[in-house]
């Protein structure tokens, strides 16, 4: 067991770290789509609720007033149902919500398909040809739910974007895990290589 190789022993072509690579770029974006999708489908799903609540609650004071005779109440009511009804319609939050939530697990979907081909179908003994060709169709997948799903919201999008950086993509398992970080998988030549030379601002001097 002592001799056994483990994933970051194992030689990785060039051709196979640029798929490995890529297939992160896909994983990473798709991570940030998923999260953008949610934090805007729960926001819409919130606003129907702030919103529907009243609608149900001033209907029925509203109906109550008519028959109590409170003229003026009823008829103030029924004008403040009438704006949030016109709202609740022309923003139809509940659609909204629910497009967003059905485009974030789709992204999930392809974060999780993407993941695990590029931790452990990479490492499988697969051509490079065959792996690309995997490769392409998940970048065309993720271009298809790129047109087809709802834009993300700015505020959703930096809702996501926080909770990634405060851990909420990540799990406990990858957080100890350093074998299969990209650049790990660099041969120790290569790195040798590319640390010895000059960087751009070196041959400005």
């Amino acid at each position: 067991m002592k001799n056994q190789i483990t994933t970051a022993e194992q030689p990785v072509s060039k051709a196979k770290l640029e798929i490995m690579k890529e297939s992160k770029r896909i994983e990473e974006s798709s991570l940030y789509s998923a999260k953008g999708h949610f934090a805007a489908a729960h926001t819409w799903a919130n606003f129907h609720l702030i919103i529907g609540v009243p609608i149900v609650v001033l209907a029925a004071i509203a109906g109550s007033s008519f028959i109590s005779n409170n003229n003026v109440i009823a008829g103030v009511l029924s004008l403040i149902i009438a704006v949030l009804s016109a709202v609740m319609t022309f923003l139809n939050p509940n659609e909204r919500s629910s497009s967003h939530l059905n485009a974030g697990n789709s992204y999930d979907t392809l974060q999780n398909e993407v993941r695990i081909f590029r931790t452990i179908d990479c490492w499988r003994e697969d051509s490079e040809q065959i792996l690309t060709e995997r490769l392409k169709h998940y970048s065309d997948q993720k271009g298809k739910l790129s047109q087809s799903s709802p834009q993300i919201p700015w505020w959703a999008y930096q809702i996501a974007k926080r909770g990634i950086k405060a851990g909420e993509g990540s799990y406990e398992v990858d957080k100890d895990d350093s074998s299969m970080k990209i650049a790990d998988q660099i041969p120790k030549r290569e790195r040798l290589e590319s640390t010895d030379k000059p960087t751009d601002v070196e041959n400005t001097k």
